[in-house]
């Protein structure tokens, strides 16, 4: 695909970072080296959720201080407003199963928005390839980010084992999930 200059887009290229740069970066001793950690924008303080409202927490915030973060919002990536109607994975599906096509992401009004849930992955994992990232910190239980555990799919606040899409197609590509849940006594 080109721009009206003719130029390829970098969105269009299926890109991976040099290795060696990170390589070389951590065998000198800077600070930060190696690749970035991806991370879900609304635990960096953005207010990207749902509702509309962010839900910082501090080490994610620290990462993004010390430039070693990048965020990402799968659901405005899939081109979801925010704020918007609450979504969950429904008939007891996963991510895994909305990746494989079996299962479907719906909102509070019964709108299917499966399609921005896997659009919204993709370009996470083009983030995340972009920047040659290994890690993702994601925000638990959300029908994107959610590891292990996701809403059950009734709108009752019921968990469920399970991932959301986003994490499940990291996962897939090798990326190392992780909540922020998981981060305390941790080093990043």
């Amino acid at each position: 695909m080109s721009d009206a200059h003719g130029d390829r887009l970098v969105s269009d290229d299926r890109l991976v970072a040099d290795d060696r740069l990170a390589a070389s970066a951590a065998s000198a001793g800077l600070p930060g080296a190696g690749p970035p950690i991806l991370v879900s924008a609304c635990l960096a303080g953005l207010a990207t959720t749902h509702t509309g409202v962010a839900k910082p927490d501090r080490k994610v915030m620290e990462l993004v201080r010390q430039g070693r973060a990048i965020l990402v919002c799968p659901e405005q990536l899939g081109g979801l407003p925010t704020p918007r109607l609450a979504a969950e994975i429904v008939d007891g599906a996963s991510g895994a199963s909305v990746l494989d096509g079996e299962g479907r992401v719906l909102d509070t009004s019964g709108g299917d928005v499966t399609s921005n849930y896997l659009r919204g992955a993709r370009e996470a994992l083009k983030a995340a390839r972009l920047a040659g990232s290994k890690v993702a910190i994601l925000k638990a239980r959300s029908p994107s980010c959610g590891k292990d555990r996701i809403h059950d799919g009734t709108f009752s606040g019921v968990l469920r084992d399970g991932s959301g899409v986003t994490a499940e197609l990291l996962r897939r590509e090798g990326l190392q999930i992780l909540t922020e849940e998981e981060l305390e006594g941790r080093d990043l």
